[in-house]
C-alpha cells in the first residue's frame, strides 16, 4: 500500500479525510459501517493495477473525517463526496460502494445524474422502497442503533468485542478480518465521536428512507453492478436496484458474507473493472 496518499480536504463545511493512489480513469469508493476507507485496502492495488484512479473516502462520522453532530441523512452525506470529487477537479466518476456507503451512493447518484458514471453497489438496500418501517426494523441493530444514547451508553469500553461480534457473524470465512484490519476500525470507532458518528447513519434511515423515495420516482439510467453474499444479503442488493433502476447487473456472489472487499478482493476487483469495461 505504499502508493496510497492520505489526504484531507475542507469541503461542504467539514474536514474529510481520504486515500488516493494510481492514475486513469477515476472512481471512488465508499465505504460502509463499521469500517472505514481501510476496508478498501486489498481491492485498491488491483483497480490501480487495472488503469483507475482511486479515491477512497472517509465518511462524515467515520475514520478520520469530521464527526459533525448532525447532517446523516443520505442526501446530506453525499454531498460531501460529490464536493470532494469537484474539489480534485473531476467531472464525472465512477462509484464503488458498500454497506450503508451504498446508500449515500445511491444518493449521490440520483442527484447528480450527469456526474456518475456507473455505480457498484455491494451488500445493500435502498430502505423505504418495499417496505415503510424498513428502515426501523430490516435487522435487529437498526432499531438498536437508532434507541437515543443506548448503542453509544452499552458498546463504549468494549468497541472490540462489538464490532468483532459483526465481522464473525455476517461473513462466510470468520478470519476474512483480520486482527489487524480489527485493529484499525476499533481505532477508529473508539476515537472520540467514533462510535456516536457511526450510529447517528442509522438514526437518520427514516428520513433516507423517505428521501430515497422521492429519489425512486425517476429511476436512475446509468449501469449499476448490485451484488450481495449468499451467506448474508443474497438477492436483496440485487432486487432493491431493479426497483430504483434501469439497467441493472449482478445478483448473488457464492461463498460470500457481507464484507465483500474483505473476502475475496481478487473476485470483487476482476468483476468491477470488468462491469467497467463493458459500461464504457
Amino acid at each position: 500500500m505504499s502508493e496510497v496518499k492520505h489526504e484531507i480536504a475542507f469541503v461542504n463545511g467539514i474536514r474529510l479525510h481520504y486515500v488516493r493512489a494510481g492514475k486513469g480513469e477515476p472512481v471512488l469508493l465508499v465505504q460502509g459501517w463499521p469500517q472505514t476507507w481501510y476496508e478498501w485496502h486489498c481491492v485498491i492495488p488491483l483497480l490501480v493495477a487495472g488503469g483507475h484512479e482511486i479515491i477512497a473516502v472517509d465518511m462524515r462520522g467515520s475514520g478520520d473525517s469530521d464527526k459533525p453532530d448532525s447532517g446523516y441523512d443520505s442526501n446530506s452525506v453525499a454531498e460531501d463526496p460529490h464536493a470532494l470529487v469537484k474539489h480534485l477537479g473531476f467531472e464525472k466518476i465512477r462509484v464503488v460502494s458498500h454497506g450503508n456507503g451504498a446508500r449515500v451512493s445511491y444518493a449521490y447518484a440520483a442527484n447528480y445524474r450527469s456526474e456518475v458514471k456507473s455505480l457498484v453497489f455491494l451488500e445493500s438496500k435502498i430502505l423505504g422502497i418495499e417496505s415503510d418501517d424498513d428502515a426501523e426494523k430490516e435487522y435487529w441493530h437498526f432499531g438498536f442503533h437508532q434507541a437515543p444514547d443506548l448503542a453509544q451508553l452499552l458498546v463504549t469500553g468494549r468497541e472490540r468485542k462489538y464490532l468483532s461480534y459483526f465481522f464473525k457473524t455476517y461473513s462466510y470465512d470468520p478470519n476474512s478480518t483480520t486482527e489487524s484490519d480489527l485493529d484499525e476500525f476499533v481505532r477508529c470507532y473508539s476515537a472520540p465521536g467514533g462510535l456516536r458518528g457511526g450510529f447517528e447513519f442509522y438514526k437518520a434511515f427514516p428520513e433516507s428512507a423517505c428521501q430515497s423515495r422521492e429519489l425512486a420516482v425517476r429511476k436512475l439510467d446509468i449501469p449499476v453492478l448490485a451484488w450481495g453474499g449468499s451467506h448474508c444479503m443474497g438477492e436483496i442488493s440485487y432486487r432493491s436496484m431493479t426497483l430504483v433502476a434501469n439497467n441493472v447487473a449482478g445478483g448473488i456472489i457464492p461463498e460470500y458474507g457481507h464484507w465483500i472487499p474483505d473476502e475475496k478482493p481478487d473476485f470483487i476487483a476482476k468483476e468491477i473493472l470488468a462491469f467497467h469495461k463493458k459500461s464504457g
